[in-house]
C-alpha cells in the first residue's frame, strides 16, 4: 500500500552543487527518495507524453517491450506475478496488466506513486486496469520468497544504490525457480562522456574507470541526488553474484522515428554511442 503521507516541502532552496565523491546505501537511498518526491511532477510533465500511460518504455531510446519481448511473448504474460522495480508511475506495470499479468509496481518515491493513482484514476473511468502500488526500497523487497514469475526494471533503482548486488539477490529471493529479471540502465560507456546531448557531449571528459558516484549536494553536504557508475564488467558480475544467468545484454540503436532529447540522450548521440543497456537475466 502506498504510505499515507506527503513529503515535507521547505520552500526553495539554493541550486545543488554537482560533485564526485564516495555515499553508502543510507545516503543514496534518502537522497533518491527525497528528490523523486520533489521532482516527480516535473518529471511526468516532461516525459509523461512519451512514456504514455500504458506503454512499456525500455529508455529514451522508445524501445517497446511490446516489440522486444525481454520478459517473453506477450500472450505468455497472461497470469504471470510479475514485478516492476523502480516503477515510477507505473507506466510498464499498467501495460503489463493490460497483457492479462498480474503486475505489482513498487517504488520508493510516494510523490511518484501518487502520479500512478492519479493515472489509475483516470484509467477505471474508461475501463483500464489499475495497479497494486508498493512503496519500498529495492534493497529489502516487502515480499514473501517465490512471489513472482517476472521481475523487470526500466531505469529504475539499480543505478541509484549504491550495493546493487543487494537489489539483485532481493529480486532473486522474490522470483520462483526459473524467472526472469530484465532491467535497463545507463550504458555504463555514457561515464565517460558529457551528459550534454550536443556535439560537446561526443568527447571522452572522464575516466570510464572511474567508479566513484555523482553526487548533487546543498549547501550543507548534505546528498539530494546520487547516480551510481558501474562499469559493463561491473553489471555482469553484480548479475553472477546476485545469483543469476546472464541470457542477454541489449544496446538498444537510436531509431529514425525518435528526434527527442532527454537530458542527455538525442539522436546525434544515440546514433554514435550507445545509452542504455539491457540486462536480461534468468534464476535458476
Amino acid at each position: 500500500m502506498v504510505q499515507e503521507h506527503e513529503p515535507s516541502t521547505t520552500g526553495e532552496a539554493a541550486e545543488p552543487t554537482a560533485t564526485r565523491r564516495i555515499t553508502d546505501d543510507t545516503e543514496s537511498s534518502r537522497a533518491s527518495r527525497g528528490w523523486w518526491d520533489r521532482n516527480a511532477d516535473e518529471y511526468q510533465e516532461e516525459h509523461g507524453a512519451f512514456l504514455g500511460d500504458d506503454r512499456f518504455v525500455w529508455g529514451p531510446e522508445g524501445l517497446d517491450e511490446a516489440e522486444a519481448g525481454l520478459l517473453g511473448p506477450a500472450e505468455a504474460l497472461k497470469g504471470r506475478d510479475v514485478l516492476e522495480v523502480g516503477a515510477g508511475a507505473a507506466q510498464c506495470a499498467r501495460w503489463l496488466a493490460a497483457q492479462g499479468a498480474r503486475p505489482v509496481a513498487l517504488d520508493l518515491s510516494y510523490r511518484q506513486l501518487r502520479h500512478a493513482r492519479r493515472i489509475d484514476a483516470e484509467a477505471a473511468a474508461s475501463g483500464g486496469p489499475g495497479v497494486a502500488l508498493v512503496q519500498a526500497d529495492a534493497t529489502a523487497l516487502p515480499f514473501r520468497d517465490g512471489s513472482f514469475d517476472l521481475a523487470c526494471s526500466a531505469y529504475g533503482a539499480v543505478p541509484f544504490v549504491a550495493e546493487p548486488v543487494r537489489v539483485m539477490r532481493e529480486v532473486r529471493r522474490v522470483l520462483r525457480p526459473g524467472g526472469r529479471w530484465v532491467f535497463a540502465v545507463t550504458h555504463p560507456i555514457r561515464w565517460a562522456f558529457p551528459d550534454e546531448p550536443g556535439p560537446e557531449g561526443l568527447s571522452v571528459a572522464a575516466s570510464y574507470f572511474d567508479r566513484t558516484p555523482y553526487v548533487e549536494q546543498d549547501e550543507s553536504g548534505r546528498a539530494v541526488y546520487v547516480e551510481h557508475h558501474r562499469t559493463l564488467g561491473d553489471r555482469v558480475r553484480d548479475v553472477v553474484a546476485g545469483g543469476f544467468r546472464l541470457v542477454d545484454l541489449v544496446e538498444p540503436e537510436w531509431p529514425a522515428w525518435n528526434h527527442q532529447e532527454w537530458g542527455g540522450w538525442s539522436p546525434l548521440r544515440g546514433n554514435l554511442i550507445p545509452g542504455t543497456a539491457i540486462f536480461v537475466c534468468e534464476r535458476d
